[in-house]
């Protein structure tokens, strides 16, 4: 009775049993080839390409970003190991080229100096000796440099000093190899000059800070700011007409006078090559002492004796 009961009786459908799986595998195959060969031929899945890439560019840069934190890190150090040996090359190179630059200027300031020195010795035809400044004087209380020439080469004192533009100062004490030059800025400088506009003529003295003072100027002289003073050489120890100053203010001093003041047209402070003028005409002999003249009358008195005794 049981067994005729289950003859007509279906299983469940959990039991059912499809197709099998190499049926179903086959089929995805064909309907993946289908798919392949339709986008290949009509391009239908080009939307749904883009927008899965759209969606996975986030999910891309994520996986990404590690690598490229790693990639950028050792590009960066690397990079700034270079840059760093780069600057510091380059900062060497540029030191070296300011340095052959500096020495090229004061090769050229020097040249140039040293062409204006010599077209002034041509310009004033006579003995002169070219020197460079080698220090400042040790005396604070005075404006004295030191040269490098002394009376090995010829120099003597009272010989005028100047650089391309003007007279610089004056020989006031010399040595066998070196020589001293008192500065026209000194206080105890005088130099006598005139105004070459207007020929007037006038006693100059440094000011000590400068500035040089030209004294005993009437108040009705012929003088104006910019005149250029030169040496007037009624000294017969300076040369005449080099250029000394230029007028930079004329103003009353009481009634009778004027005080003008003026400043150097040399580089009196920062001349490095000079020229020491030699004198025009030679300077005239020391006065003997008066035992050496005493001694020269009787020598003379003698011979005149002797030539009075010799005819008889």
């Amino acid at each position: 009775m049981l067994k005729m009961s289950l003859v007509g009786h279906q299983s469940p459908p959990f039991f059912r049993r499809g197709p099998t799986p190499v049926a179903r595998l086959l089929a995805l195959v064909a309907l993946c080839l289908v798919m392949l060969i339709a986008d290949l031929r009509f391009r239908y899945l080009e939307v749904v390409r883009q927008a899965l890439s759209v969606v996975t560019y986030p999910l891309q840069m994520v996986a990404k970003a590690p690598v490229d934190f790693v990639r950028n890190a050792t590009v960066y150090f690397a990079t700034l190991v270079e840059v760093q040996v780069e600057n510091a090359d380059l900062r060497r190179s540029q030191l070296e080229a300011a340095q052959r630059l500096l020495r090229f200027e004061h090769l050229e300031r020097q040249n140039e100096e040293l062409r204006r020195l010599l077209g002034m010795a041509r310009s004033v035809e006579i003995h002169s000796v070219a020197a460079e400044i080698l220090y400042d004087a040790p005396d604070p209380f005075a404006r004295k440099v030191i040269l490098d020439k002394g009376a090995h080469h010829g120099v003597v004192t009272g010989l005028a000093v100047v650089d391309a533009y003007g007279m610089i100062g004056q020989i006031t004490r010399v040595y066998p190899v070196q020589s001293e030059v008192t500065l026209v800025t000194d206080k105890e400088q005088t130099i006598p000059v005139q105004v070459e506009r207007s020929e007037l003529r006038g006693v100059l003295v440094g000011g000590g800070k400068g500035l040089l003072e030209m004294r005993f100027v009437t108040a009705d002289s012929d003088i104006l700011p910019g005149d250029r003073l030169v040496s007037s050489g009624l000294d017969g120890i300076f040369l005449a007409g080099l250029p000394v100053a230029r007028v930079v203010s004329v103003e009353p001093d009481g009634e009778a006078f004027l005080r003008v003041l003026g400043e150097p047209l040399a580089r009196v402070e920062r001349a490095v090559q000079v020229l020491v003028l030699g004198r025009a005409t030679p300077a005239p002999p020391r006065p003997l002492p008066s035992s050496a003249l005493d001694l020269s009358a009787d020598s003379v008195e003698s011979g005149d004796s002797a030539g009075e005794a010799k005819p008889e």
